[in-house]
């Protein structure tokens, strides 16, 4: 199925993560028509994975759930989930975008009761707590999701359980005949608000990631202490379910490498002084945390946040790049480096590492058009003619706040296109 939806005046957003929701909302709210489209089922990206915000240590429900209500009110933004862009062509002011929609095989009258879920028994892995637990295959991304609406893996349809979750669904919502959809659009500008990925820590060989259980990623450990993450919020270690108190951060881990990412990914030491909070709160003054760093980039006011930190008796930094990790028979990781302020050895003892791993650019699965720049590191620059522009952490590595500041300046030069070439037009 082909359809042609849309306008010359239009602006596509592509991502509905925080940057792309900013964008389109800021664009909208200016009186321009703008489509957002997300490849998952649901708007967030990663905000809606993370536990807290630094520094404030607040929820990201509170930031996400004002944009949803915006959007929500908003009658010039339409939002379209399960979407992957398939090819952009044209110049400034005349792009023809294809589009093409994964079926969700749930529809719009879903009332997210759960009926679905609770009548199957299929599990998958749960890639929202990146792979850490499963869900089962007819799930709502999380509680806040929007659209609000269950979805079913494609690995349920053909199965004894696809056809009990339908039978499960008192209004009919679930539809296994749902078939892919090509749409087309006609769009004036495009904002790429794809986001980053972590960088791959299996990569680093010397800290044993994949090798060893008990070292994870920063994105992992987030997790770990939410609520509604796959412990329940208890720090507890992959090999054995026993709570780590005794935790080091590895800070720079593939970033400011050469073997791996070149560049600073900026947000990765703020993660780890709020991350070592955590562990305060789960364990109070029996808790410890040891970062490792080359040094520690906070500034303006996070700086603040950073002595605070540095106060905190059950924190200790090291200044040091860790060489390498051995495992010790009990699951406990024995961390090897030289500390370059006393300039000694150590071989110190943790039950759990956590790497704070670099950001890339989003890519996979992602084609962008030819003429959009990008830099050494794939961020996107934008296109030569302006029409094209990268917002967020698409662009350059970007903490929530950088990220919507980025995203409002992407939608106003997007206006800025619109307009101009609508006075080209006349």
């Amino acid at each position: 199925m082909t359809a042609t939806i849309a306008t010359s005046q239009t602006i596509l957003v592509v991502g509905g993560g925080i940057s792309g929701m900013t964008a389109a909302l800021e664009a909208a709210e200016c009186g321009r028509e703008v489509v957002l489209v997300e490849r998952s089922a649901t708007l967030g990206g990663r905000t809606a994975l993370l536990y807290r915000y630094f520094p404030k240590m607040c929820h990201p429900t509170c930031g996400l759930e004002i944009n949803l209500r915006r959007l929500k009110s908003n009658r010039h933004v339409r939002v379209m989930t399960m979407v992957e862009v398939v090819s952009i062509e044209g110049q400034r002011g005349a792009y023809s975008v294809t589009l093409k929609i994964r079926p969700r095989y749930v529809s719009e009258i879903c009332t997210a009761c759960g009926d679905c879920g609770a009548a199957i028994s299929t599990e998958i892995p749960n890639t929202d707590n990146y792979g850490q637990d499963k869900r089962k295959a007819a799930y709502l991304p999380f509680a806040m999701a929007y659209p609000q609406r269950y979805v079913l893996d494609p690995s349920l349809i053909g199965t004894a359980d696809a056809e009990k979750a339908k039978a499960a669904c008192k209004v009919g919502a679930i539809d296994l005949a749902m078939q892919e959809q090509t749409v087309t659009l006609s769009v004036g500008a495009v904002i790429w608000a794809t986001g980053w990925k972590p960088y791959d820590a299996a990569r680093i060989q010397p800290y044993g990631y994949g090798r060893f259980p008990n070292v994870i990623t920063s994105l992992e450990f987030e997790r770990l202490a939410d609520p509604n993450g796959p412990t329940g919020g208890k720090l507890l270690r992959p090999s054995d379910r026993r709570e780590a108190k005794n935790i080091a951060f590895i800070q720079c881990a593939g970033s400011r490498d050469e073997n791996h990412l070149r560049h600073c990914s900026r947000i990765c030491c703020m993660a780890s002084l709020k991350q070592t909070q955590y562990v305060r709160e789960a364990h109070g003054d029996a808790g410890k945390s040891t970062v490792y760093y080359i040094d520690i980039r906070a500034i303006d006011r996070f700086e603040d946040f950073y002595q605070q930190v540095q106060r905190d008796s059950t924190v200790t930094f090291v200044k040091s790049k860790v060489a390498s990790i051995d495992a010790a028979q009990n699951g406990d990781l024995i961390l090897h480096g030289v500390d370059t302020e006393g300039y000694h050895r150590y071989a110190s003892t943790h039950e759990l590492v956590v790497l704070a791993i670099g950001m890339e650019p989003e890519s996979s699965g992602i084609t962008l058009p030819t003429d959009v720049i990008t830099d050494s590191s794939g961020f996107i620059e934008g296109s030569a003619d302006g029409g094209m522009l990268g917002a967020g952490a698409a662009s350059s590595p970007l903490d929530v706040n950088r990220s919507v500041q980025s995203a409002t300046g992407a939608a106003l030069r997007a206006i800025k296109v619109i307009h101009q070439t609508a006075g080209e037009e006349a």
